[in-house]
């Protein structure tokens, strides 16, 4: 057994979560895993101890190890933490920006609308990493990036989740645009106010979140 096999099996369970494969609360039986990948249990065990550390599994008591299913309020307090990094990257990326960051954007952004036309979230989901991905790029601050990706990992099947809310894909999409806007205008202070926004989940987008957590566990 090698380091390498034991990432790529986190690799591909942390995919399975983001995905929504593996949901919040569901059991995740070493067995079961070993099976289904043709491995022995001990690369699993060690898999879901990486992916413990990063958040995204949970160990309870009678249950074993589950995908992590946060309280409500903790969920906001995350987002509200996400929404924090958000703001920090779009200003310090409105200070920042290079001509290779603002074609990375563009690209992104095009990338986006082809898939909300089409009605793709799947691919939304994906490049909407990207353009987040290169908003942390552009800030030029490696560390907070880091955290950044480190939260947006662990938020990543609540946020592919909240993409299944009516309509969210184009809101998303149009504050996107908001957002690109206020980087190319070198406007600091608007960027971090709507790179904030765009995260953020409160009032009604909170409970829409919520419903539709607990339609998919149900389902």
């Amino acid at each position: 057994m090698s380091d390498s096999q034991s990432n790529r099996l986190r690799a591909q369970i942390e995919e399975d979560i983001a995905t929504g494969l593996l949901r919040p609360g569901e059991r995740l039986d070493e067995v079961s895993l070993a099976e289904r990948f043709g491995v022995s249990r001990t690369p699993i065990r060690e898999a879901l101890q990486q992916l413990a550390i990063s958040g995204l599994v949970e160990h309870r008591r009678h249950k074993g190890a589950i995908v992590s299913a946060p309280e409500p309020r903790q969920l906001l307090e995350m987002f509200e933490l996400m929404a924090e990094f958000e703001a920090i990257c779009a200003r310090l990326a409105a200070r920042r920006l290079l001509a290779s960051d603002e074609t990375e954007l563009k690209q992104a952004m095009a990338a986006c609308r082809a898939a909300a036309q089409a009605g793709d979230t799947d691919t939304y989901y994906y490049e909407n990493e990207r353009f987040h991905r290169a908003i942390y790029r552009a800030g030029g601050n490696g560390f907070i990036g880091e955290q950044a990706m480190a939260l947006h990992r662990r938020l990543a099947p609540f946020r592919r989740l909240q993409l299944r809310v009516r309509n969210r894909m184009g809101v998303s999409l149009a504050e996107h645009e908001g957002i690109v806007e206020a980087l190319l205008l070198g406007d600091s202070a608007l960027a971090a106010e709507r790179a904030y926004a765009h995260v953020v989940v409160q009032g009604e987008r909170f409970a829409d979140l919520i419903a539709t957590l607990s339609r998919a566990a149900a389902e």
